[in-house]
Order: C-alpha cells, then sequence, then structure tokens
C-alpha cells in the first residue's frame, strides 16, 4: 500500500522558517514527480512546489524565493524548506505524489502550518 506521511509542521512567527518532511513507503518513488499543496480555510487548494525524478523544480510565484522543495530518493523523501514566511502561508501542506496528468496520484494526510504573531 502506497503511503506518504508528513512531519514538520508547526506555529512560527512571521519571518521565521520550517522545514516540511515527507516519507514514501510501499513503493520506490523515484520515476515520479513529488510535490506539496497547500490548502488555507475556505480557499481551494493550490500548488507550492514540486520537483520531478531528475530533480527540476517549479514554484508558485506566491512562494518563489522563499521555499525549496528537494528530494532525496535512496531514503524515498521529499522536502519543503520554508523561509521568511507570513500570515499567507498558513494552511494544511500536502505530499503529493503524482502518477499522471493534473493532481492525480497519492496525498499524505497533511500538517499544519501556523504563521502567527
Amino acid at each position: 500500500q502506497v503511503q506518504l506521511v508528513e512531519s514538520g509542521g508547526g506555529l512560527v512567527q512571521p519571518g521565521g522558517s520550517l522545514r516540511l518532511s515527507c516519507v514514501a513507503s510501499g513503493m520506490v518513488f523515484s520515476y515520479y514527480k513529488m510535490g506539496w499543496y497547500r490548502q488555507a480555510p475556505g480557499k481551494q487548494r493550490e500548488l507550492v512546489a514540486d520537483i520531478t525524478a531528475e530533480k527540476y523544480a517549479t514554484y508558485a510565484e506566491a512562494v518563489r524565493g522563499r521555499f525549496t522543495v528537494s528530494r532525496d530518493n535512496p531514503q524515498n523523501m521529499v522536502f519543503l524548506q520554508m523561509n521568511n514566511l507570513t500570515p499567507e502561508d498558513t494552511a494544511v501542506y500536502y505530499c503529493w505524489l503524482g502518477t499522471g496528468l493534473g493532481e492525480s496520484g497519492f496525498w499524505g494526510q497533511g500538517t499544519q502550518v501556523t504563521v502567527s504573531s
């Protein structure tokens, strides 16, 4: 069974940093695109960043220059380093493994990130 488990969320002050981690099990994920989505209360889920099997990364405009996505294929892990956080970054963050077009694939359970004074 494919399982994605996120960790690293929490409460942080504006300007602070968090590092999210995701561990995949049940498959070898090195061939697939991985990424992070987030969903704030009352808003639609949005792509934050993704990274291909070849480690080419893309970012949403809102996080470009502040967030860095990376992956460690031998460990079946993907990471999201989040710097200079703002209250607008508050959301549940989901690890994602892409298997086709758009948002198709597997999802983690989510980890809450709250940015507040």
